[in-house]
C-alpha cells in the first residue's frame, strides 16, 4: 500500500481539492435549476417538504427588492437551462489555446472569475434574459474547467497514480450535483431559491482564493516557459523531499519539448496552409510525418484516414452519453417525476445523486479490469433497459418500480457512459492528434447536451399531451440506447492493454 502511494503528499491532496473546485461547480450549476424549477417559474410557491424548518431563510431575503419568481413558459425555461451548455462549448474550445500559452493556474483563475460573475448575475436575476446571461457565464467557466483541470491533474499527479487522481474530476462533478440537489430540497420555496444560486458565489470565491495557494504546473513551467530549475523545485515540493523526480523530469524533454497531452492545438489546425497543402491520402500502414509541428488540427483529423475512424467513434460515444437521457434526470428529475413516484421527487433526486456519486467511485477500477468497451456496453444496455422499464412503469402507474428504474438508470450510467468516453478520446489516437480529438469530443458532448437540455422538456410535454399521461419520452431514450449499443459494438475498439493507437486499430507500422 505504501509503495502505491509514493509521491502522494498532503500538499498534493490540497492541490487536488482546490483544482477540482472547478469541476465541482460544473456539476453544481448543471443541476442548480432542477429542484426549484416550479418555484422559479411561478408555477408553485414551494416544492420543499421542509419549508417550515428553513422558513427563516424567507425572512432573510437576499434583497427586499428581488421578486419571488420569474414568470416563464416551458420553452423559456428550457432555453435558460440549455444556454449553460452553449457557454460550456465556448469555454471548452477556447480554454486549450489559452492554458497552453498562459498556463494552467491563470486559466483556472479566469474560470473562477466567470463562475463568480455568473453566480452573481443568476442570484440577482429578475428576468429571463438576465438569468440566461448568468447561466451563459457560468457555462463558460464550467466548459473551460473540463479542459484545464484534467490537464493540471495529469501534470501534478505521480505517474503511477494518474488514473486514480484522474477520477477526481468526475467525482467532483457528482459532488457538485449532490450538493445543489440537497440545497434544492431545503430551499425550493418562495424566493429562498436565490440562496441556492448564491451559494455558487461562495464556492467561486473559495476557488479564487484557493488558487492563490497552488503553484503553476511544473511540466508547463518547464516546457512552455523554459524554467527547468523552477519547475524542478515545485515538483520536488509536490512529491516530497525524499522522492526522486529525475525520471519524471526526463519526460519534459520528449516530443520536442511538448507534453504528450498538450492541448494547444485544439482548433489551430486550419491556421497552417502549408499543412493543408501537403496533406495527401495516407495508407493505413503508413507512418510518415503528417505535419511540420507534429500535431494534427481540428479539420485534419477528419480528413486523415488514420484518425477519421477515431473521430467517428468519439463523436458517437459522446452523443450516446447524452442521448440515452442522463441529463433528463440530472436537470429535470424533480418536475419530471413529480406525482409519479411514491416519495418526494426532490428527495428521490438526492438519493439519485448519492447513488451516482457512490457508483462512480465504486466503478472507477472497472475500465482497467473489464475493458473500456465492455463497460460501455454494460452501461448502455443497462441504461436502455432501465429506460424501457421506467417508461412502462410510469405509463402503467407502478410507482415503486418507477423509483427503482430511475436508480438503476443512473447507476448504469456511472459504470461506463459517465467516465469512459473521455478516457477513449485520448486512447484512440496518437499524441499528434490528442488535442484535436479532445476538441471533437468536447464539441460533440456539449452539442448533444444542448439538444437534451433544450428539447427534452418540450418533447416530453408534447408526447404527454399527444398520448396522455407521462413517461413516453423514455421509450425514445430506450431506442437511442439500442442504436448506440450497436454502434459501439461495431465501431468502437477496445483500448485496454493496447500500447498505442496502431495496436488499438490493428494497424501494422512500417519498420523503415
Amino acid at each position: 500500500m505504501a509503495s502505491a502511494l509514493r509521491g502522494v503528499t498532503p500538499y498534493l491532496v490540497v492541490l487536488m481539492v482546490i483544482s477540482t473546485l472547478g469541476p465541482l461547480q460544473f456539476g453544481f450549476h448543471l443541476a442548480e435549476l432542477n429542484a426549484p424549477e416550479d418555484v422559479i417559474t411561478c408555477r408553485k410557491k414551494s416544492i420543499s417538504t421542509l419549508e417550515k424548518a428553513v422558513s427563516f431563510v424567507a425572512t432573510t431575503n437576499p434583497s427586499a427588492t428581488l421578486i419571488d419568481c420569474i414568470p416563464m413558459d416551458r420553452s423559456s425555461f428550457a432555453a435558460i437551462s440549455a444556454i449553460f451548455t452553449v457557454g460550456g462549448l465556448l469555454g471548452a474550445l477556447t480554454a486549450g489555446p489559452f492554458t497552453s500559452s498562459r498556463g494552467r493556474r491563470l486559466a483556472m483563475q479566469v474560470t473562477a472569475i466567470f463562475f463568480l460573475l455568473g453566480s452573481i448575475v443568476e442570484t440577482l436575476a429578475a428576468s429571463v434574459a438576465v438569468m440566461a446571461l448568468g447561466r451563459f457565464l457560468t457555462g463558460v467557466g464550467a466548459g473551460a474547467s473540463t479542459v484545464i483541470v484534467p490537464l493540471y491533474i495529469s501534470e501534478v499527479a505521480p505517474p503511477a497514480q494518474r488514473g486514480f487522481f484522474g477520477a477526481f474530476t468526475q467525482i467532483s462533478i457528482n459532488v457538485g450535483i449532490l450538493f445543489t440537489q440537497t440545497l434544492g430540497y431545503f430551499l425550493s420555496h418562495d424566493n429562498a431559491w436565490r440562496w441556492i444560486l448564491g451559494t455558487g458565489i461562495v464556492i467561486a470565491v473559495t476557488q479564487a482564493f484557493g488558487l492563490l495557494l497552488i503553484p503553476e504546473s511544473p511540466a508547463w513551467t518547464a516546457t512552455a516557459k523554459g524554467d527547468l530549475v523552477g519547475a524542478r523545485r515545485v515538483l520536488q515540493r509536490i512529491r516530497g523531499k525524499h522522492f526522486s523526480i529525475d525520471e519524471e523530469v526526463d519526460t519534459w524533454g520528449e516530443d520536442n519539448g511538448k507534453l504528450p497531452g498538450e492541448q494547444e492545438g485544439l482548433l489551430a489546425g486550419e491556421a497552417s496552409a502549408s499543412l493543408d497543402a501537403a496533406a495527401t491520402p495516407l495508407s493505413p500502414q503508413a507512418d510518415a510525418p503528417r505535419s511540420e509541428t507534429g500535431h494534427l488540427g481540428f479539420s485534419q483529423v477528419v480528413r486523415d484516414p488514420l484518425t477519421r475512424p477515431a473521430i467517428i467513434a468519439v463523436v458517437g460515444i459522446m452523443f450516446a452519453q447524452q442521448l440515452c437521457g442522463i441529463n433528463s434526470i440530472i436537470m429535470y428529475s424533480v418536475s419530471l417525476l413529480r406525482d409519479l413516484l411514491p416519495t418526494s421527487s426532490a428527495l428521490l433526486t438526492i438519493i439519485i445523486s448519492v447513488i451516482n456519486l457512490g457508483t462512480t467511485i465504486a466503478s472507477s477500477p472497472l475500465p482497467d479490469r473489464l475493458g473500456r468497451k465492455t463497460c460501455l456496453l454494460i452501461s448502455i444496455i443497462g441504461q436502455g433497459s432501465s429506460s424501457l422499464v421506467l417508461a412502462l412503469s410510469i405509463v402503467f402507474g407502478i410507482k415503486v418500480l418507477s423509483a427503482i428504474a430511475v436508480l438503476f438508470f443512473v447507476a448504469f450510467f456511472a459504470i461506463g457512459l459517465g467516465p469512459v468516453p473521455f478516457i477513449l478520446a485520448s486512447e484512440l489516437v496518437g499524441p499528434e492528434a490528442v488535442g484535436a480529438t479532445q476538441s471533437w469530443a468536447l464539441g460533440a458532448n456539449y452539442v448533444a447536451t444542448f439538444l437534451v437540455a433544450y428539447l427534452f422538456p418540450i418533447i416530453n410535454e408534447a408526447l404527454n399531451k399527444a398520448f396522455g399521461g407521462a413517461g413516453w419520452v423514455y421509450f425514445i431514450f430506450a431506442s437511442f440506447a439500442l442504436v448506440f449499443a450497436g454502434f459501439i459494438a461495431r465501431s468502437v475498439p477496445e483500448t485496454r492493454g493496447r500500447k498505442d493507437a496502431d495496436e488499438v486499430w490493428g494497424r501494422i507500422r512500417r519498420s523503415d
